[in-house]
């Protein structure tokens, strides 16, 4: 099973991409990016309304809800995001609380993961070197289709140094980028329940459909042919 676990819509303030048109590509471009589904995570935000069903029945994808929010240790991804969590939590501010996050959202039956790990500022690496390591941190990104040269092998040395499971995301902005990075899972997700579930036992690998001659990959992560 195959997820895109990082991309944005015209939800977010800095996409213009349609939730219609990432499966459209997504249905032209299956032999390069096999993916099985998408999990949206709009920035500082979170809509329990949102209702995908029609478009899972049109086209055969999987479209789950997530989030990704902004702590003082840098961004990180919220899966299974439920009425107790956005209690607790006000997404929209920019400077919560790494640690809480992490151990709040896990006691509340979802999972904070930290995303571009090896990005300036809003990474989680150069955080660890300036005032060390987070509690009950399961997986990172190891593989995000923005990074820039030298951001995912900071990322590496990071999974190797703590043990990190490895999840991977396009972070698509742009409908062309979807699926070009994603996490591929032994078990079949059906749900964000059975997503969290094997994201909390980290169980799940970082894939690279981007082609790319040399291409370093993480360990934990794959690369495919």
């Amino acid at each position: 099973m195959i997820l895109d676990l990082h991309l944005h819509s015209e939800r977010s303030d800095d996409s213009r991409a349609p939730v219609e048109a990432y499966l459209k590509l997504l249905q032209r471009k299956r032999d390069e990016r096999p993916l099985d589904g998408i999990v949206l995570t709009e920035h500082r935000q979170f809509d329990p309304t949102r209702d995908f069903r029609d478009l899972e029945d049109r086209y055969g994808f999987l479209i789950l809800n997530a989030a990704e929010i902004e702590t003082d240790y840098g961004h990180m991804l919220v899966y299974g995001v439920n009425q107790d969590i956005l209690a607790r939590f006000d997404f929209a501010n920019v400077r919560l609380p790494a640690q809480e996050v992490v151990t709040e959202i896990h006691r509340m039956g979802g999972v904070a993961l930290p995303c571009h790990p090896g990005r300036p500022t809003v990474g989680l690496c150069v955080h660890y070197e300036n005032r060390g390591p987070l509690e009950g941190v399961i997986a990172v990104e190891a593989l995000n289709g923005g990074s820039k040269k030298g951001e995912d092998d900071r990322v590496r040395a990071l999974m190797e140094q703590y043990g990190y499971a490895g999840y991977g995301g396009s972070d698509s902005h742009l409908v062309s980028f979807v699926g070009t990075v994603a996490t591929e899972f032994d078990r079949d997700i059906r749900s964000i329940d059975d997503l969290v579930e094997e994201l909390r036992a980290g169980r799940c690998r970082a894939v690279d459909f981007r082609r790319r001659p040399g291409a370093g990959v993480p360990d934990g992560a794959a690369q495919r042919p």
